[in-house]
């Protein structure tokens, strides 16, 4: 399946303010890259650079005034997601050095403060799959998807205990909550087909069996037609935007479309 994305940014500075972008995908074991657009107006210098969890940081400095930011790429893309009931648990001591950082409690992901919980919802299951599963349909069923409900400072405890939110805090807590039961759970931002409204999306990877499996709390099921941007510890990570002085984003507007 061949997705095209797309995003614009519309900026209004106060100054000449630092600005570091997170908007370019990269080819991967679920995506191949076709063709990718960059477009900034006014046409000012940008720089790029990987940041430690490998994703592509676009930097530069946004000038006074006005600023507008283009992407757009076309990706090949899975239209079903594997999953594997079978697949195991990975005791902590056998995880790969690079992923044990996720089992780690962060900013947004207070897993210390929710392993009694986590405990609870994945009682007498198989360690593993089907543990992760039972934490996102949980999440799933006892979350309401409300806008204004949350806001930026809003954790996964929190979370739990007020029970709505967006894609960003469903992501959260099953991160917090499979991170409870030592699985390691990182989060996972970028782009779904036919989602409604549209926007970027946020979903969430468990490492299990030796490989990383991805799971959507906000959906029925996890399907597939999704293109990655970045992958982190928690939203802290993945920002799609980080700016460093006086501005403003007066609008956003994201696409994903088929096509043949």
């Amino acid at each position: 399946m061949k997705l095209k994305v797309a995003c614009q940014l519309d900026y209004d500075s106060k100054e000449n303010a630092p600005l570091i972008l997170m908007l370019r995908p990269q080819n991967g074991s679920q995506q191949q890259l076709i063709e990718q657009n960059y477009l900034l107006t006014p046409n000012i210098p940008i720089s790029e650079y990987q940041d430690v969890y490998g994703n592509l940081c676009q930097r530069m400095v946004a000038p006074l005034g006005k600023l507008n930011i283009k992407t757009c790429s076309i990706f090949e893309v899975q239209e079903t997601l594997e999953t594997n009931f079978e697949v195991g648990f990975v005791p902590v001591e056998n995880l790969p050095n690079e992923v044990i950082i996720y089992t780690l409690p962060s900013r947004y992901c207070e897993s210390d403060k929710l392993s009694n919980l986590a405990y609870e919802i994945t009682e007498n299951l198989t360690l593993g799959y089907a543990q992760v599963e039972a934490i996102r349909l949980w999440v799933k069923s006892h979350l309401t998807y409300e806008y204004g409900r949350s806001s930026s400072s809003t954790s996964a405890y929190d979370v739990s205990i007020n029970r709505h939110g967006v894609c960003r805090d469903f992501t959260h807590l099953c991160l917090a909550l499979c991170r409870g039961l030592n699985i390691p759970a990182r989060m996972v931002v970028g782009y779904l087909h036919d989602l409604k409204p549209m926007d970027l999306h946020a979903w969430f990877e468990a490492y299990l069996g030796n490989k990383w499996y991805a799971f959507d709390a906000t959906q029925v099921y996890t399907k597939g037609s999704r293109v990655i941007i970045a992958y982190g510890r928690d939203a802290n990570d993945v920002a799609f935007a980080s700016q460093f002085g006086e501005m403003e984003l007066v609008n956003m507007w994201v696409s994903v479309e088929e096509i043949k």
